[in-house]
């Protein structure tokens, strides 16, 4: 996916060059314009970021010399020309790839339930599933001849997606077998600005929720994540992380020219990602989020939502940055398979003032108090995570008060955070 952005605050330099050319005064020169254009390629090969990956083979895999590999990965695990991870450290001089690990999903990200082991067809090295029924964490027999395990693998910047609870247990099985850990960076796709959602309760730490504390959209690259959860757990992990050049903390993912791979099979564009920290919070309850439809995240309902209330209700909230319409749609998976469904449909209009815990909240408030005999809204607290905000919700509490507690939590969470920041 080609960067478009290069100015601070969602601003780019080809709309600055349009901005000029099309100056209401017209009194911008014609030269000026065009050696802006001619110049543009030029400062976009200046400011691409390279990942962990690309910065790891830029220093001759120094960080792996003579080291035997188990490589936690799945098809994101890709340097900046398209090649996989797999494939470059299998090929690196000096460096021995023992085996795979892979996370929910899979190796090939395309899986939408428990993964069994198996054995790579291209490498011939056997890939450890960490998504079985039963198994989380690699075993001591897994680990059997590695002395070093390396995660890459592209996070999406919510607290409940699973690759960054896989990261903490492998770090754990490091910590335990006494193994080097080396964290190949990456950009959190909605910017590493922004920390939004209620903090998580300790009695609800999960395979869906490791760090309690933690607000849902986090703000953070899995390589900070990494030294957060090393040092405030107290893993004891022999951490290494490999970060990234280039990359600046207010950039979402479109800005960084790299290239876009859905992290899992519903996570198909940026507009989801930023959507899902607080659209996928219901899962788990009784209404859509629009998995199997074209949208997934981009839409919520059930078959017993009228969704011109709903919209009406929402909007009545003036969340910012975001517009909602009334829907009808028919999923393909469940809950709800093939049922006609009444909703809404999210639209992101303005990403930079767009508040995912305020979103939340309205989504949450509005189904609570319109449809209190038939949504499920205790099956929300796995995810939601925070009991008292749960329970302020189902008493109706006003949203502004519930937008104050979101906003302490947040404070307090940012203060742990902050120790652990690379990309300052």
């Amino acid at each position: 996916m080609a960067s478009n952005a290069f100015l601070k605050g969602g601003r780019s330099f080809p709309r600055v060059i349009k901005n000029l050319a099309w100056s209401r005064r017209g009194k911008t020169p014609l030269l000026l314009v065009l050696l802006l254009s001619f110049l543009f390629p030029v400062i976009l090969k200046a400011r691409e970021v390279q990942n962990g990956i690309d910065v790891l083979e830029l220093t001759n895999f120094g960080a792996l010399q003579g080291r035997r590999v188990g490589l936690i990965t799945n098809h994101t695990g890709i340097d900046r020309h398209w090649n996989s991870t797999i494939d470059v450290l299998k090929n690196a001089p000096g460096v021995t790839l023992v085996a795979l690990f892979s996370p929910e999903h899979g190796i090939r990200g395309v899986e939408d339930r428990p993964v069994a082991s198996s054995v790579d067809e291209k490498t011939g090295l056997p890939i450890y599933s960490l998504y079985e029924p039963k198994v989380r964490r690699p075993t001591e027999e897994m680990l059997k001849g590695i002395d070093t395990l390396v995660f890459d693998i592209q996070d999406v910047g919510a607290r409940f997606y699973t690759y960054s609870t896989t990261l903490a247990y492998t770090m754990e099985a490091a910590a335990k077998y006494h193994l080097k850990y080396v964290v190949l960076d990456r950009p959190n796709p909605i910017t590493g600005m922004r920390v939004e959602g209620p903090a998580l309760d300790a009695k609800q730490v999960s395979f869906v929720g490791y760090f309690s504390g933690m607000s849902t959209r986090h703000g953070m690259t899995v390589g900070e994540m990494a030294q957060m959860f090393n040092k405030e757990r107290k893993i004891g992990a022999d951490l290494q992380v490999i970060p990234m050049r280039g990359w600046r903390r207010w950039q979402w993912f479109d800005e960084d020219a790299l290239p876009w791979v859905n992290p899992s099979p519903n996570m198909r564009n940026l507009p989801e990602a930023i959507l899902y920290p607080a659209v996928a919070t219901l899962e788990g309850t009784n209404v859509s989020v629009g998995r199997g439809t074209d949208t997934p995240f981009e839409v919520l309902g059930a078959p017993w939502i009228d969704g011109m209330v709903l919209a009406d209700k929402i909007q009545s909230y003036r969340l910012a940055g975001v517009r909602v319409y009334p829907i009808r749609f028919a999923p393909q998976t469940k809950p709800f398979l093939k049922e006609r469904c009444g909703g809404v449909f999210l639209m992101v209009v303005e990403r930079d003032s767009f508040d995912a815990a305020h979103v939340l909240l309205g989504l949450i408030s509005a189904l609570e108090e319109l449809y209190p005999n038939q949504f499920q809204i205790d099956k929300i607290l796995p995810l939601l995570g925070n009991e008292q905000l749960l329970r302020q919700i189902k008493n109706h509490a006003p949203i502004r008060t519930l937008f104050k507690q979101i906003d302490d939590e947040e404070e307090a969470f940012k203060a742990v955070r902050e120790k652990y920041l690379i990309y300052k």
